[in-house]
């Protein structure tokens, strides 16, 4: 069900600059296969522990909803401090697309579906599609986490307020 911006009382400008205040953490997610595709995200979560499940949003026109509906898998890379320029890369419009867009960054296939794991991420899952509901513009994927991994690095990043920063955790507070 779709409410109109004056039924809900907020414009979709009004959404974007108040879900800005809101820091959320930044993933490249990644499709392999004859459907490979990249696409720099911050709407992504975890779901549930058992079964491993996750969630992402795509918007329905992007390139990478159609990736992911038919190739029935994808990849998340959550990223390292110093990752912005990956981030920036995939939130590119005027990128090559196909392959092409992953001859920039340093990638591994992943063992599990060979969607690409950027190098250097904090952390990976690998996933397949589990489930999708559309949401308004967008559609929610649910993934089945099928691998995992973590990489090394005391600093994740982070979008806020329409600009990318660092959090750095080596000197956490107990």
């Amino acid at each position: 069900m779709e409410l109109a911006p004056e039924l809900t009382g907020v414009s979709p400008t009004e959404m974007r600059s108040t879900l800005a205040r809101f820091a959320t953490g930044v993933v490249v997610l990644t499709v392999g296969g004859e459907h490979m595709h990249g696409m720099t995200a911050n709407a992504f979560s975890s779901v549930s522990l058992d079964p491993p499940l996750v969630l992402c949003c795509v918007a329905r026109t992007a390139v990478m909803h159609d990736a992911i509906t038919a190739a029935g898998h994808f990849a998340a890379s959550m990223l390292r401090g110093d990752q912005e320029t990956s981030a920036r890369w995939f939130a590119a419009r005027d990128r090559p697309l196909g392959p092409a867009q992953f001859d920039e960054v340093d990638w591994v296939p992943g063992p599990a579906t060979a969607a690409p794991v950027l190098a250097g991420s904090l952390a990976w899952l690998e996933c397949e599609l589990a489930d999708v509901h559309e949401a308004g513009d967008h559609s929610v994927f649910f993934g089945r986490v099928l691998g995992a991994g973590r990489g090394d690095g005391p600093a994740g990043l982070l979008f806020f307020d329409g600009a990318y920063w660092q959090v750095d955790t080596s000197e956490r507070r107990r």
